[in-house]
């Protein structure tokens, strides 16, 4: 038996449309409240997607005396920033929300600025990241205080928890690497 390709050419509406949240979990949250954090965590959902892609741009590209360090680092910081966009998108189904997904819908709705194409030295890298993440953590501590005023302190365990913690941490690791001394030759 063949599969069955091409479904979508006559695919009925959709289950549920991007923007609505659904009643489905019985999970004690009136349906502004999910709304509210469905909508604070599709932000921070676009913007993570957006620092976790940056992070292996730059492990791809990064050259210099501190390639090998800055390599591992950005690969691992990657790696842990995958983690966070999985759990921000469980918690949004978990509300009754549609998580975004596509990297088109990622680009339309992230609050960071736009990396360009080109590779870049390292210290513009570094300061991209951190500029990322500073931009995000000011949401978290934002959103995090909105979802305790109403309540969900599902989503605001998840931000103060984990996002806030893991970038702040990245953040401490990546601004060891910005240091106001200039490099010298060996004679």
């Amino acid at each position: 038996m063949l599969p069955n390709i091409n479904q979508q050419q006559n695919a009925p509406s959709p289950t549920q449309r991007y923007g609505t949240v659904s009643q489905r979990l019985p999970i004690g949250l009136d349906e502004s409240t999910r709304q509210s954090s469905v909508t604070m965590l599709n932000q921070l959902l676009a913007d993570t997607m957006t620092l976790r892609d940056m992070y292996k741009k730059h492990h791809w590209q990064v050259v210099g005396p501190t390639f090998y360090q800055l390599h591992l680092l950005f690969d691992k910081h990657y790696e842990e920033q995958a983690v966070l966009v999985d759990s921000i998108a469980e918690r949004i189904q978990i509300l009754g929300g549609v998580a975004i997904a596509m990297a088109h819908d990622v680009a339309e709705l992230t609050s960071l600025p736009r990396v360009p194409r080109d590779r870049e030295e390292a210290p513009v890298q570094v300061s991209r990241l951190l500029d990322g993440h500073q931009r995000i953590l000011k949401n978290c501590h934002d959103y995090a205080s909105k979802a305790d005023e109403t309540g969900d302190d599902g989503t605001n365990d998840l931000i103060v928890s984990e996002l806030v913690r893991t970038n702040e941490l990245q953040v401490w690791f990546v601004a060891e690497h910005v240091v106001d001394s200039p490099l010298t030759q060996a004679e």
